[in-house]
């Protein structure tokens, strides 16, 4: 990741290929264009699918806790407030630099469902404004889908007293899983500049999530930093450890394959 020690928002010296990155895509970029024509009905389907799922279970799940909720629980739900956002940035900066960094559209399953998406948002950024609510949010719930299913299967199989002790537990992880359900909305927010709740924009201004000046860093060409998306809290002291170059040298090393190789070959579609 050459250059990020002249920080963070200073565009790199790049090499020939690189700097196609350096052009303006938008949405009829050619790449963009086929990206787009790959999302499918049946991808479509599994998104509502997973939305109404997940939605379901979170109410269920916010009920029970609820009940559960005592004046005393105070302090360790804030702080599970606190831990859960910063967990939830962490897992959305690893699971983003995955998806940007490596593999491929062409991958079986996994290409066109899930890497798909990453690819498109390079070349064509505000494509996630014009993403309604199911395709926003449909792949976050299908992840979140399993741990809210096991919390709502330990309310009607445990204990009461059991649910007492746990309690706090149960709350940082539900802050954790809230926080990662809603992670790509806080992005699409993030790339949204016009229409938004004033409510968003305070908790963008106040950095309790991603805000939109902070996420222009990572869209520096060639996208090789600030990858955490939910609140960003994570994206300066992981760039400053130079946490994520040393992750992808170190498996370039083992591997040989090249950070973003993938991207760049979509970035440089020009018909």
């Amino acid at each position: 990741m050459e250059g990020a020690e002249d920080g963070p928002g200073q565009q790199p010296e790049l090499d020939e290929d690189e700097a196609a990155y350096c052009r303006r895509w938008g949405a009829q970029h050619a790449g963009a264009r086929e990206l787009a024509a790959l999302y499918s009905p049946g991808k479509r389907f599994q998104e509502w699918c997973c939305v109404v799922l997940c939605f379901s279970l979170i109410a269920h799940n916010v009920v029970h806790l609820l009940l559960l909720a005592r004046w005393e629980h105070t302090p360790f739900i804030m702080l599970g407030v606190v831990a859960g956002a910063l967990i939830a940035d962490f897992l959305s900066g690893l699971v983003h630099w995955g998806a940007d960094t490596w593999g491929s559209v062409e991958l079986p399953i996994v290409g066109k469902a899930f890497i798909r998406p990453f690819r498109e948002h390079h070349i064509d950024p505000t494509a996630i404004t014009r993403h309604d609510f199911i395709e926003t949010n449909g792949d976050n719930c299908l992840v979140t889908l399993l741990p809210l299913l096991n919390m709502a299967y330990q309310f009607h199989t445990q204990s009461p007293e059991a649910l007492e002790q746990l309690y706090p537990w149960k709350c940082f992880v539900f802050c954790l899983i809230i926080f990662g359900t809603f992670t790509n909305q806080i992005h699409k927010w993030s790339h949204t500049y016009f229409g938004l709740p004033r409510w968003v924009i305070l908790l963008q201004d106040w950095h309790v999530i991603l805000p939109r000046k902070h996420h222009r860093i990572h869209h520096v060409s060639p996208h090789e930093t600030y990858f955490c998306i939910t609140t960003g809290w994570l994206n300066y002291p992981l760039e400053k450890m130079g946490f994520w170059r040393r992750l992808e040298d170190l498996i370039q090393g083992l591997t040989g394959e090249k950070p973003r190789a993938d991207d760049m070959k979509w970035a440089q579609k020009i018909k």
